[in-house]
């Protein structure tokens, strides 16, 4: 018996047609017809415009009658269609009105909003037809993908070990040597590697449908195009991009990319996204029309009094984010990549935006991050915040929580750097960092696990480039070295740039595994960028945007050249990993509140338990008491951080009878000596090690 709701009602040049759903918003296949359902507050009329695959010109152009329409959304349900061999697009009409925002053009085929499929951009680097009426094309999803049980894994916070990583750069160089390069099957190729590194969870660079081409030019040397490589410029928001699928010129990518979620679950790592709602690819006044400029303008951006676009993005326009509709769209987004493609956790590009009114104005209760906070479905999602705009508007250790969201620390990356390159007046709060931030994060209960520690990531140096420059080196980007920042904190051991000089390059090695060491032994959650592991340089570029080549791409022959790197870092993650100690849920009493013998955290300097506060200071050391971790049976751990160009002598702490303290890692001594293989730490015979200039001692107690 089949619903009479499902019968055509209407008829419109040999197309059936009906009323359709108003939800869910986009192309649905309801029965053998597609629901099309689309919002405009402020559109007079709308059409739906339907074209074969990759066709010029469309077969049919179906405007919505007045019964399709209810309250301000438009929906029909269309008979018979082959849907996996069409594109649809929409026309709007209605005012245009500068001034007020209204900038409706029924000359323009615009993209569904919610499209899950997308077309136009299908193989990375091929140019498309920039003569076409429709640039970038919806399609409707066969949504058939075989899940079996799985599920988002829902590792604690406080357990996760973050790499972050640009889909296409992981593995686009040949040296990679994987089959499919540049891709999300690629990334699976190099699963056993990142199973062997031990981390938890890989954390994707956006993803969502965007376009290389947007402001793509030649390179300075006339040898190249630069493309726009990270994708920071979003087209849709529901549809992965095809050109980061092996597979994506047969419009396979959302199987592809699911593959990857799922293949990685089974082996217990988790897969974040780099998510981007402040702003759009529409750009500014002078931007193209692609989607939600036509079709609700003044719902869609953050408008001037005189109908310009906000641009505390730096990208030309802001995402209305607090205007309820738009705050609708952005949650069934991240609702859709929760449910659909079992994604783990959220990273939000600028997302101080996300809490500024509709005038830009900063929210004291954002109803988005409210809401973000308590969605039932997301409800166990990992939510980071990079918490600024461009703007100027600066929440880091003040974003607005409810207890939910994390918060990239910019506080723990320039505190850490300007340590490692041994500034004086800042080990102070360099303690506070290695403890898990409490002067940002103890207030209302936040925690440490709302703490992202990273020394690095893709916007800046990475850490062999920090070790190795003085200033950034940019030319390469076009823009006469006046792009990236200019504050990086670095220090290049005495020489701008590669060299091979030996002392050099073991100093250098030596400030990549302090700075690994204090990361993976910081309270926190510790995230490590794609490469640092093996000594990946960008040859002091600190904003390779731009740079589809071997500047950005990871040189995997590094593995061979920086062995000693990748087996410290491997080994610390190791070592964090066993030890609950160093992954507190909440921060420290600085007391022995258990009365175990010793309080849960202690401070020292080259003398025990007599910490120098000084402000010229550089060498301080902490002992961890391994009976206030979870499960209250870990070892001790003392970290010994000598950042003066002198050796120094550190009197340990005495422990309790029958105990001695084993070095487990010194980045003093040249590899293979310099971290032990778990288990396998060597004792210390004295009551006082000595740790060497610029280095650190990791102690385990036994």
């Amino acid at each position: 018996m089949q619903r009479i709701d499902l019968f055509p009602t209407h008829d419109y040049k040999g197309y059936k047609l009906r009323a359709g759903k108003p939800f869910p918003f986009g192309a649905s296949v309801v029965g053998n017809a597609v629901n099309f359902s689309i919002y405009s507050r402020y559109a007079t009329a709308c059409t739906l415009v339907l074209f074969k695959n990759h066709a010029e010109k469309p077969f049919v152009e179906i405007p919505f009658f007045k019964e399709f329409k209810l309250g301000n959304v438009y929906s029909m349900m269309v008979f018979g269609l082959d849907y996996e061999e069409i594109e649809y697009g929409y026309r709007m009409d209605g005012p245009y009105d500068f001034q007020q925002g209204y900038r409706f053009n029924k000359e323009k085929v615009l993209l569904d909003p919610y499209a899950k499929l997308i077309s136009g951009r299908d193989v990375w680097g091929v140019p498309p037809d920039w003569n076409s009426i429709f640039q970038y094309r919806g399609r409707i999803l066969a949504d058939d993908f075989d899940w079996e049980d799985d599920v988002p894994l829902e590792t604690p916070i406080q357990d996760s070990i973050i790499y972050e990583m640009h889909v296409r750069n992981f593995t686009e160089d040949e040296s990679s040597g994987v089959k499919h390069r540049g891709t999300f099957a690629g990334i699976v190729e190099k699963l056993p590697y990142l199973k062997d590194l031990g981390v938890t969870c890989i954390e994707l660079m956006p993803i969502h449908e965007f376009d290389e081409f947007e402001n793509s030019r030649l390179s300075p040397d006339g040898k190249g195009v630069l493309y726009n490589v990270w994708g920071y410029s979003n087209v849709g928001f529901f549809a992965p991009k095809a050109a980061y699928a092996s597979t994506g010129r047969f419009g396979m990518q959302v199987d592809e990319l699911k593959n990857l979620v799922k293949i990685y679950h089974e082996n217990n790592i988790e897969v974040m996204l780099d998510v981007v709602f402040n702003h759009t690819a529409e750009g500014n006044e002078n931007g193209p029309y692609i989607s939600y400029r036509g079709i609700d303008n003044k719902t869609y951006y953050m408008l001037t009094p005189d109908g310009y676009y906000y641009n505390f993005s730096g990208c030309g326009n802001t995402l209305n984010c607090n205007n309820p509709n738009v705050r609708d769209m952005i949650i069934d987004s991240l609702r859709y990549w929760v449910t659909d493609y079992h994604i783990d956790g959220f990273r939000f590009d600028l997302a101080a935006i996300l809490g500024r009114d509709q005038n830009g104005a900063p929210l004291s209760n954002p109803p988005l991050l409210e809401s973000l906070a308590h969605d039932p479905i997301l409800g166990k999602t990992k939510l980071i915040a990079e918490a600024w705009d461009a703007g100027g508007l600066y929440q880091v250790g003040s974003f607005p929580s409810w207890g939910r969201w994390a918060e990239w620390n910019g506080k723990y990356r320039d505190a850490i750097r300007r340590f490692l390159k041994s500034d004086e007046n800042v080990l102070s709060e360099v303690k506070e960092r290695l403890c898990g931030s409490p002067d940002l994060y103890a207030a209302h209960n936040r925690g440490i696990k709302a703490s992202i520690n990273f020394i690095t990531a893709h916007d800046g140096f990475t850490m062999m480039d920090l070790v190795s420059y003085n200033g950034k080196h940019n030319e390469a980007n076009g823009e006469n070295n006046t792009d990236g920042e200019n504050d990086n904190n670095s220090w290049n051991c005495d020489w701008e740039g590669e060299c091979d000089n030996k002392e050099i390059n073991f100093l250098r090695h030596k400030q990549i595994k302090n700075a690994m060491a204090l990361l993976l032994v910081s309270q926190g959650v510790p995230m490590i960028l794609s490469g640092d592991e093996m000594g990946n340089t960008q040859y002091g570029n600190n904003n390779a945007y731009c740079q589809d080549n071997k500047i950005s791409w990871l040189d995997w022959n590094n593995l061979k050249k920086n062995e000693d790197i990748h087996h410290f870092v491997k080994q610390m993650i190791k070592f964090r990993r066993i030890h609950p100690v160093l992954r507190f849920e909440y921060h420290f009493g600085y007391c022995d509140y258990k009365n175990t013998g010793y309080p849960d955290i202690s401070w020292h300097g080259v003398e025990a338990w007599n910490p120098a506060t000084e402000f010229h200071n550089l060498t301080a050391a902490f002992m961890l008491n391994g009976q206030y971790a979870v499960g209250g049976n870990d070892n001790f751990i003392y970290v010994a951080m000598n950042m003066h160009w002198e050796t120094h002598a550190f009197e340990l702490p005495v422990l309790f009878e029958n105990m001695s303290w084993y070095v487990f890692a010194n980045t003093d001594v040249k590899a293979p000596n310099d971290i032990a293989e778990i288990g396998k730490e060597i004792e210390v015979k004295d009551k006082e090690i000595i740790v060497g200039p610029r280095s650190i001692m990791i102690l385990v107690s036994k």
